[in-house]
């Protein structure tokens, strides 16, 4: 009986020594976290200022309003179908031009919306919101 090593002089020695790896590895890593603020910071650039005044006034609203019988509010104020093309033709010369934002009742005529519509976008004004309610959300 032998006493020698647990492996034959024969045998190849299948097992790869980590410790090395990760050693490398770990320096590469260093080495990238330290170097990546310097490329960040490396490309120099002069951003443009900007001067604080104020923004632009916000264009008012108007809020038109078809009940279910198919009359039409403006402001909550009713209003004939000839007041409704003059009062559009006063909104559509202000600066900036204001934004409609429609109420319709659910039980209102297509046909009332669309005349609404027509009248409100051939007055000039172009920019109409429908409002809607917002369905309950259930958790």
């Amino acid at each position: 009986m032998s006493m020698g090593s647990q492996f034959e002089a024969d045998d190849v020695m299948a097992d790869i020594n980590m410790t090395p790896l990760i050693d490398v590895m770990l320096v590469l890593l260093i080495i990238f976290i330290i170097t990546l603020p310097v490329i960040n910071h490396a490309v120099k650039l002069e951003l443009p200022k900007a001067d604080s005044h104020t923004m632009e006034k916000q264009p008012d609203a108007i809020d038109v309003s078809i009940t279910p019988d198919g009359s039409i509010l403006w402001n909550k104020e009713p209003v004939s179908d000839d007041q409704l093309k003059q009062r559009i033709a006063v909104a559509a010369v202000q600066d900036p031009v204001p934004n409609v934002r429609l109420f319709a009742d659910k039980e209102v005529r297509y046909e009332r919306v669309a005349t609404l519509l027509s009248a409100a976008q051939g007055g000039g004004l172009s920019k109409i919101d429908f409002v809607t309610e917002a369905k309950p959300t259930t958790p």
